[in-house]
């Protein structure tokens, strides 16, 4: 359910957000990394440093807000 969004903003904020999608199941080192223990967990970071988090399924419109105060 998480994907569609985030191709949606993708589109939207590709040319000054980098999107990344983790695999958590092939990829269980870098789950632990950021202590994911919920799927969908996204991360919004500036300059390497999580500025926040969601989990579960989240709006468009809630991270197309945050991705706004942020750049």
């Amino acid at each position: 359910m998480q994907k569609p969004i985030l191709e949606e903003l993708e589109k939207q904020y590709g040319d000054r957000v980098e999107f990344k999608v983790v695999d958590v199941d092939e990829n269980q080192e870098l789950a632990s990394k950021y202590g994911i223990h919920a799927v969908p967990t996204l991360i919004i970071e500036k300059e390497g440093v999580e500025v926040k988090r969601y989990m579960g399924v989240t709006q468009g419109s809630v991270l197309a807000a945050e991705l706004d105060k942020i750049l």
